[in-house]
């Protein structure tokens, strides 16, 4: 288990899922979450490679931040197949202040423990995300 600055760990199965998406593409998508009883992050939910773009977004509560890692394929102009994968620190207005600090001050810990993101979002609503972010980010 390693420590982040806030004080919050990092459970060892986060970094096993995120190897898992990165090395083998076993998932699409994993939202992690913080244990604030616990102090540790850990997995909440985990995407198979046929879920869609959708499924992910669903996945996220309205009202409660989450910290996520989305394996996003597209097609570049010269018409290669690529992927990137992409942090999401989802942050709603609706959430408690709390929370809210609590995942800002453990973001860049946890972040470094997922060794091979390629690009980071912030996000405070559902359009901070959307796939023509993705996309214009991706390149």
């Amino acid at each position: 288990m390693a420590n982040a600055a806030s004080g919050m760990a990092v459970h060892d199965d986060c970094k096993l899922k995120f190897l898992e998406l990165k090395a083998k593409r076993t998932h699409r998508f994993i939202v992690f979450k913080i244990e604030e009883k616990q102090k540790q992050v850990i997995v909440e939910k985990v995407g198979e490679p046929s879920q869609s773009y959708e499924d992910f977004a669903a996945s996220l509560p309205a009202d409660e931040c989450r910290y996520a890692v989305y394996d996003f394929d597209f097609v570049t102009e010269e018409n290669c197949q690529k992927s990137r994968i992409f942090f999401i620190a989802w942050s709603p207005d609706t959430s408690r202040v709390r929370s809210k600090m609590i995942y800002a001050s453990s973001k860049d810990r946890f972040k470094r423990e997922l060794d091979g993101i390629q690009v980071e979002l912030q996000a405070t609503d559902p359009t901070e995300m959307g796939l023509d972010v993705f996309k214009s980010r991706a390149n």
